[in-house]
C-alpha cells in the first residue's frame, strides 16, 4: 500500500483542535493501478471515521485513468501512435465503424487507451461528435469501468455526450453504468453542469434528478450555485425553478461570477429584455406576452414568483427584502431599464409597497419607464390611484428634472428604431411628451431644471436634430411621390385626349362606345387622373409646410399617409385603363396576346406593392402604435392569494 498526503480541497472548515487546514490521506490500492483505475480511501486528519459526507463521496470515488503507453515519447510507443491511434482517431471522428473495427480487433488495448493529446478514448471522441450507430458498437466491446475512463482534464466522455446534448448516447451509457451522472469532470464539474453551460436544456433537465443528492441543501455548495445560475443565463427557467424548489435557500444566493458582481437569481431576472423566448434548445415555442395572471403560465414568471416569495416568506423585515433587491444594483430599476415589465408585475403585485422605491437619483420605476419609452410599464401610472399624483411630482437630486423634463429628453435609439422613418420617430416622441403632459399638475408644467429650462424647451433643444431629420426625410418622400404623380397626370390626360380605338368620322362618337372594355377604360382613366392630381397637392401641401415640431406630431404624418393612398390608386388605374386600351386597340387576331398583355400591366402593380411594402407596413405600424401606446387592454398587476394589492 502507498500512502499519499495531499491539502484536502474537498473540506473549507479549520480543525477545530488545531485550527489548521484538515489533511487527507489517501491511501492507493496497488492491485488497480495495472489498469489505470486507483482506488482512494480517505482518512481525515489520521481518523477515517470523522470524514464528513461530502469528503467522504470524493474520496470513494474511483478515478479512471486511460491506458498511456501509446502516448510515451518512445520508438515504439510512437510507431504505435501514428499507425493505429492516428488512424483510430479520425475514424471516431467521422463515425466509421467499419473502419476502426479492424484496429480495435487487432489491438484490443485501444479501447481504453488515451489516442491522442489531452488523453481522450476513443468513446470519447465517438460520443462527443454524437455518432450514436458508432457508440452501439463500441460500447459492445467495452467494459463498464471501461465507459468511466477520464482523460487528463477528468472528463469521462459521459460529460462530453452531456454537453452535446445526445439523449440517445446518454441513455446508452446509463445503462451499462448508472453512476457515471454523478463522476465530476473538468473543475469538479459533474455532466449536468456540461450539459447547462453549453444551453442542453432537456439533457440538463434529466440528468439533474440523478445528480441532485450529490449538492448540499443550503446556498453554500459552489456546484449547486454555478448550476443554479447557469441554468438562468441559458435560459433554461425549468430547471432553474426544479432547483428553487429542492432549495430555497438558492433564492438568497449571489452569483461568484465577478462579471455578475454577485447578482441573485432575481437580478440576473431582472435584466431580461426578452423575457418570455425560449431557450434555442427547448421544444417549448416563444409566446406572445400578456398581462397576468394568464402569463403565469409561462415558466419564467413562475420562476420570479417562486423566488420572489420565498424571500418575502423567509425574511423578517422590509429593510432586508429592500437590501437583498438592491444589493449590487436596483433590480427593479434594472427591469425597468429594459422593460421588463411582467417581471415588476410579479414583484409589485405581491408586495405594492415597491411603487414608492426610488433610485439615487429620486427617481420611480415610472421615472424610468418615461426616460427609456417603456410604455408597458409606464401604463402602470393608471392603475395605482392617489400614488400617482405624489409619483409625478418627483424631483431629480442633482438635475432638478420632473417627470416631463424625461419626456422631453430624446428616446434612446433602440427606441426610436421601433418605428422607420424620422418624421414618424418625431411624431412618436411628441405623442409621449403630451401623455405625460396629461398627467402633470398645471402648476408643474412650467416649472425648470438645474438648468434653467422648462420641458418644453428641453424638448425643443433635445429634439433638434431628429426635427432636421425629419424634415428632409418628408421632404424627399414627397418630391419623389409627386414627380411619379405628374407623370401619370400627364400620361392620363393625354390618353383621354387620344380615344382608344379612334372616332366615328360621321357621328363623332367612339368607334368602341358600347363595348364593356371601353367603359372599363374611361372609368379607370378618369380615377387616375383625379387620384394623381389630388397626390400632386397633397405632396405639394408637405412640400410647402413649416415643418415646425407639431406639424410631426398628426399634420404631416396624415398627410404623407393620403398622399400615398392616392398615389398607389392612381398607379393602379392608370395600368387598368392601360389594359382595357390595348385591349380595344387591338382586340383581333389572336384573342390571347391583348388578353396576355392586359394581365401583365398588373406588373408594376405589384412592383410597386413590394418596393413600397416595408413604408406601408411602417407608417401603418407607426400610427397604429402610436394610437395604442397608452391604451392597455388589460391590467400590470393583479391580486393572488391573500396579497391585497394596495398602494400605502
Amino acid at each position: 500500500m502507498n500512502e499519499i498526503e495531499i491539502e484536502s480541497r474537498a473540506v473549507q472548515s479549520m480543525d477545530s483542535a488545531t485550527g489548521e487546514p484538515p489533511v487527507v490521506v489517501l491511501v492507493v490500492d496497488d492491485s488497480t493501478e495495472a489498469n489505470g483505475a486507483v482506488q482512494l480511501t480517505a482518512v481525515h486528519n489520521g481518523d477515517p471515521t470523522t470524514t464528513n459526507s461530502r469528503l467522504q463521496r470524493i474520496a470513494t470515488a474511483r478515478y479512471c485513468r486511460p491506458d498511456l503507453d501509446f502516448l510515451e515519447d518512445t520508438e515504439e510507443g510512437m510507431r504505435t501512435f501514428f499507425t493505429e491511434c492516428v488512424p483510430l482517431y479520425k475514424h471516431a471522428l467521422d463515425g466509421n465503424w467499419q473502419a476502426a473495427k479492424p484496429i480495435l480487433d487487432e489491438n484490443p488495448r485501444l479501447k481504453r487507451a488515451a489516442i491522442a493529446g489531452g488523453w481522450p478514448t476513443v468513446l470519447h471522441v465517438a460520443a462527443s461528435t454524437n455518432h450514436h450507430p458508432f457508440v452501439v458498437e463500441l460500447l459492445k466491446l467495452l467494459d463498464n469501468d471501461e465507459i468511466a475512463l477520464q482523460d487528463q482534464k477528468s472528463n469521462t466522455a459521459f460529460c462530453f455526450v452531456a454537453a452535446a446534448g445526445n439523449w440517445r448516447i446518454a441513455e446508452l451509457m446509463l445503462t451499462r453504468n448508472p453512476n457515471l451522472p454523478t463522476i465530476p469532470g473538468g473543475e469538479g464539474m459533474y455532466p449536468v453542469q456540461f450539459a447547462a453551460l453549453q444551453g442542453r436544456c432537456p439533457m440538463a433537465c434529466k440528468l439533474y434528478p440523478m445528480t441532485k443528492h450529490m449538492f448540499k441543501n443550503d446556498d453554500a455548495d459552489k456546484n449547486q450555485n454555478l448550476l443554479f445560475f447557469t441554468c438562468i443565463k441559458t435560459c433554461n427557467y425549468r430547471l432553474a425553478l426544479k432547483m428553487v424548489r429542492d432549495n430555497k435557500m438558492l433564492a438568497f444566493a449571489r452569483d461568484e461570477d465577478p462579471e455578475y458582481n454577485g447578482f441573485t437569481a432575481l437580478h440576473l431576472l431582472a435584466q431580461n429584455e426578452k423575457p418570455l423566448d425560449s431557450c434555442c434548445h427547448c421544444s417549448e415555442p416563444p409566446m406572445l406576452i400578456r398581462i397576468n395572471p394568464a402569463m403565469k403560465q409561462h415558466v419564467f414568471f413562475q420562476l420570479v414568483n417562486c423566488l420572489w416569495k420565498t424571500i418575502i416568506s423567509n425574511t423578517d423585515s422590509k429593510r432586508k427584502i429592500i437590501d437583498i433587491i438592491s444589493r449590487p444594483s436596483q433590480l427593479l430599476f434594472d427591469a425597468a431599464q429594459v422593460g421588463n415589465f411582467g417581471f415588476l408585475s410579479e414583484l409589485i403585485s405581491a408586495y405594492p409597497s415597491l411603487i414608492w422605491e426610488v433610485d439615487s437619483k429620486n427617481r420611480s420605476i415610472i421615472h424610468t419607464a418615461v426616460l427609456h419609452r417603456h410604455a408597458s410599464i409606464y401604463n402602470l401610472i393608471h392603475e395605482i390611484g392617489f400614488v400617482k399624483d405624489i409619483i409625478v411630482t418627483y424631483e431629480g437630486n442633482e438635475d432638478k428634472n420632473l417627470l416631463l423634463h424625461l419626456a422631453a429628453k430624446l428616446a434612446p435609439p433602440s427606441q426610436l428604431e421601433l418605428v422607420s422613418g424620422a418624421a414618424f420617430q418625431m411624431s412618436l416622441e411628441i405623442s409621449w411628451f403630451e401623455e405625460v403632459k396629461h398627467i402633470i399638475p398645471l402648476s408643474f408644467i412650467r416649472m425648470k431644471n438645474s438648468e434653467g429650462l422648462t420641458a418644453q424647451e428641453l424638448f425643443t433643444r433635445e429634439h433638434k436634430e431628429l426635427l432636421r431629420e425629419a424634415e428632409a426625410w418628408m421632404k424627399r418622400t414627397a418630391e419623389s411621390c409627386m414627380l411619379i404623380s405628374t407623370v401619370i397626370a400627364t400620361g392620363v390626360f393625354s390618353a383621354a385626349i387620344s380615344v382608344p380605338g379612334g372616332m366615328d368620322d360621321e357621328t363623332k362618337k367612339p368607334n368602341y362606345l358600347n363595348k364593356a372594355s371601353f367603359l372599363v377604360f374611361a372609368i379607370s382613366d378618369a380615377m387616375a387622373l383625379i387620384s394623381s392630381a389630388t397626390a400632386i397637392l397633397i405632396f405639394l401641401s408637405i412640400l410647402i409646410s413649416r415643418y415646425a415640431e407639431y406639424d410631426f406630431h398628426r399634420s404631416l404624418p396624415l398627410k404623407l399617409i393620403f398622399g400615398l393612398f392616392t398615389l398607389f390608386i392612381s398607379i393602379t388605374s392608370m395600368m387598368v385603363a392601360f389594359g382595357s386600351a390595348f385591349f380595344i386597340t387591338y382586340n383581333y387576331g389572336f384573342k390571347w396576346i391583348p388578353s396576355s398583355i392586359s394581365v401583365l400591366a398588373c406588373l408594376p402593380i405589384l412592383i410597386f406593392i413590394v418596393l413600397k411594402f416595408s413604408l406601408w407596413f411602417d407608417i401603418i405600424k407607426a400610427t397604429c402604435y402610436r394610437r395604442t401606446l397608452f391604451k392597455p387592454r388589460k391590467k400590470m398587476l393583479y391580486v393572488d392569494g391573500n396579497v391585497a394589492t394596495t398602494f400605502g
